[in-house]
């Protein structure tokens, strides 16, 4: 029943609708944007802000002292066009109280202002900043949406031919492995996809990648190697157009022998661990804040 009011809300968001125009409305998009954290998160947690490169850095921190927790990069999806959104605010207000860990969500610049490759670099410096600051005192782990978990991939992928420190671990949530979306099987799920449509998340992608090869490893880590990957949780919508370069990706992360959990629900959509109200958003959710409480350990 929840399931359903949160589909049939979604649909009166008309996200569908925006993401089947070709090209896509990046404005309308936009309107849901919401660049600062709720007023209440500085009542309940540190707060700081501050900028690396072109990107803009959100601090939320405990207000006790618990360094030992560590570091989270948080890479927010939004089809590179757009974002962050309310629903990365609520997420992140949840793990920083369960987890006490410091989340960093990064502000990266956006398509068609800026193209994958000034993009990439942004998330190379933050993180950077980050591995630099961290040391080895404590743990460094990764999280990504979306087009987010796209950029965490892309710069693991960059980090392990460079044969540099990597996070310790990584939460990838309904990633785009294959920007290009050229799997025939998308076909099907779009049809059922309550919030994606081929079309207009194609459409992003290709104001990201300019002239770059759709396939490319850049924007389609797909297409790249998964061999060094740290520790990985993966999550899995059936009812996403993404799942089934997902499973794809899952099959090649396997065979180069990663350390993987898999959380695969048939009937969810996109980002589905970031949605309200349902049964499967909050296990999920449970579930990635248990990976990160895990990996929280600096001996781990």
């Amino acid at each position: 029943m929840i399931r359903h009011l949160t589909f049939f809300l979604l649909k009166v968001l008309g996200i569908k609708k925006t993401f089947s125009k070709d090209p896509i409305d990046v404005q309308a998009l936009r309107k849901t944007d919401r660049k600062k954290p709720p007023a209440k998160f500085y009542r309940q947690f540190a707060i700081e802000h501050s900028t690396i490169g072109a990107s803009e850095i959100i601090s939320i921190a405990s207000k006790k002292n618990n360094a030992e927790k560590g570091l989270i990069i948080y890479l927010p999806g939004g089809a590179f066009v757009s974002g962050p959104a309310p629903h990365h605010w609520d997420a992140i207000g949840k793990m920083v109280a369960q987890t006490q860990a410091t989340i960093w969500l990064v502000d990266y610049p956006k398509a068609p202002e800026a193209d994958i490759n000034q993009i990439n670099q942004n998330i190379d410096q933050v993180y950077a900043k980050a591995a630099k600051e961290i040391a080895a005192a404590a743990p460094l782990q990764m999280i990504g949406d979306s087009v987010g978990a796209t950029l965490i991939m892309s710069l693991v992928q960059r980090l392990t031919r460079k044969q540099e420190a990597l996070p310790s671990a990584l939460i990838l949530i309904t990633p785009v492995f294959d920007a290009s979306l050229t799997n025939t099987e998308i076909d099907e799920i779009d049809k059922v996809d309550p919030m994606l449509s081929k079309a207009g998340a194609r459409s992003a992608k290709k104001m990201c990648a300019r002239e770059l090869d759709l396939k490319d490893p850049t924007i389609s880590p797909l297409y790249g190697d998964f061999k060094g990957f740290p520790e990985t949780m993966v999550l899995l919508g059936g009812k996403d157009i993404m799942y089934p370069d997902g499973k794809l990706a899952v099959q090649k992360m396997n065979q180069a022998g990663v350390k993987l959990a898999v959380i695969e629900e048939l009937e969810m959509p996109h980002i589905f661990p970031l949605l309200p109200l349902m049964h499967e958003s909050k296990n999920a959710l449970s579930k990635i804040m248990s990976f990160i409480n895990t990996n929280s350990s600096p001996t781990n």
